[in-house]
């Protein structure tokens, strides 16, 4: 959903709690009174990494067709997880802009004609899968547009209804091209279960990124994963925090609060500090098998809040190091690998420009040792965060390992030179991931960073 204004209204908030409250979290709102077995993860995830790709922007064409000649360089990039944004046909009804917003789904088992339609869909899958990659797609489970296919057989009663019988956006939004869905009806579950069922079963999809999912009851997503399993183990991506999501249901959340966080530090509003302190509540809130996604950019951020160099300046490449090596499950966002530096309109064509492709190498870099070097897997498939106190509260220095592979990452999280202790740090015999070569421990006590620089050194067995 376009998410500009809500995220906007809850930045206050977020602040006055020291981003103690997550962005989506509405622990006690949802009925998990009957859970299910726990989620086992597909085995090809463990090591997975993920890209937004917005089908309308990504190309001049915006088509799926003009996806398949970028296959190649994605896959070479490391990635393994393509996530397309809503790929259905989108209202016309209260439409924003001229070309209404993916959100706004008007029929959930047909394709969006401006993309192409079901061939040229399962076309594209079948590419992908050909590559060693999977495919999610966007699902918009809390509403639909207001004259959704659903409208117009008559099934008022699957939405919730103003005190005049009409429909309404979800409370407090400005969303007034959708109309809030009723999940006490259990035909409308039935009906979003099977319209999800359908992707699994006839267009071989491999999973589904969940809009606002923190907004729908969590015992619908158990229903839902528990009927998708018996297609295929499926992977369920939720936009929203919180640990029951992981009971039942979801792979991987969102982690909204780190991204908060980390544009915080850049902007020079929260101390370094704050990183490690929120990786301590981290591990006491999620089961070891939880997935969660950190990132600087994605569709939300980009359009309404600023793209990472707006939001983390001269910094924006620190911080995707961190995004990308500490706990988590590291996304980039289309157009990030070739510097996109402006923010893509939301609701008309307004395609990525793809001539420099600047950062390629150094998205390689990172998301390749991300597949080879356990340390850096995902969930309980990795290793967890071991934070270093270097006497100096402007750098960050971390390491992970896992069974005899480590990863250690330094980073100079501020716009000025820094000196930091090496007396507890050993990177005798590791790599360094950018400079390609073997790192000397020449037992200095002190390492000097420039601004923004940082290191990673990785060791694989």
């Amino acid at each position: 959903m376009t998410l500009g204004l809500f995220n906007k209204k809850l930045n206050t908030v977020l602040l006055l709690l020291s981003i103690s409250l997550t962005l989506f979290n509405v622990n006690g709102q949802n009925d998990i009174s009957s859970p299910q077995s726990e989620v086992k993860s597909p085995a090809w995830s463990n090591d997975a990494t993920i890209y937004e790709l917005n089908v309308r922007q990504f190309s001049n064409e915006g088509t799926f067709d003009a996806i398949i000649p970028h296959l190649d360089r994605i896959k070479d990039l490391g990635i393994e997880i393509i996530w397309l944004m809503p790929i259905h046909p989108i209202g016309i009804e209260n439409r924003k802009g001229g070309l209404g917003s993916y959100y706004a789904v008007k029929d959930f088992k047909g394709v969006n004609p401006e993309f192409g339609d079901d061939e040229s869909f399962k076309n594209l899958v079948s590419e992908i899968h050909k590559r060693d990659m999977r495919i999610i797609i966007d699902w918009v489970a809390n509403h639909t547009s207001p004259d959704n296919i659903w409208v117009e057989e008559g099934h008022l009663d699957w939405y919730n209804l103003d005190s005049s019988g009409n429909l309404q956006p979800p409370n407090d939004t400005d969303w007034y091209d959708v109309s809030d869905l009723n999940y006490d009806n259990k035909e409308m579950r039935s009906a979003m279960i099977d319209a999800m069922e359908y992707w699994v079963r006839d267009m071989d999809i491999d999973g589904f990124r969940c809009d606002v999912a923190g907004w729908v009851p969590v015992d619908f997503w158990n229903e839902a994963r528990n009927a998708l399993d018996e297609i295929k183990q499926v992977f369920m991506l939720a936009e929203a925090e919180g640990d029951e999501l992981h009971e039942s249901a979801f792979d991987m959340t969102y982690g909204w609060e780190f991204h908060h966080i980390m544009n915080e530090v850049a902007a020079g509003r929260f101390p370094v500090d704050t990183i490690p302190d929120y990786f301590d509540r981290e591990r006491e809130k999620y089961r070891e098998t939880a997935y969660r996604m950190h990132f600087t950019s994605n569709h939300d951020e980009n359009s309404w809040n600023g793209t990472e160099f707006e939001r983390m300046g001269e910094g924006a490449e620190a911080y995707a190091v961190l995004a990308s090596t500490i706990h988590g499950m590291p996304l980039v966002y289309n157009g990030q690998e070739t510097s996109l530096d402006r923010r893509l309109a939301f609701f008309e064509k307004d395609s990525i420009v793809w001539d420099k492709m600047d950062k390629v190498e150094f998205y390689t870099n990172l998301l390749k040792l991300n597949a080879e070097n356990k340390a850096l897997w995902n969930g309980v498939h990795g290793g967890y965060p071991e934070f270093y106190d270097v006497d100096n509260n402007e750098v960050l220095c971390f390491r992970r390992n896992k069974e005899n592979n480590s990863v250690l990452v330094i980073l100079n999280l501020s716009p000025n030179k820094q000196k930091l202790s090496m007396r507890e740090i050993s990177i005798d015999g590791m790599q360094d991931l950018f400079e390609g070569k073997e790192a000397m421990d020449k037992k200095c006590s002190k390492m000097k960073l420039g601004p923004w620089e940082y290191k990673v050194y990785h060791q694989t067995n």
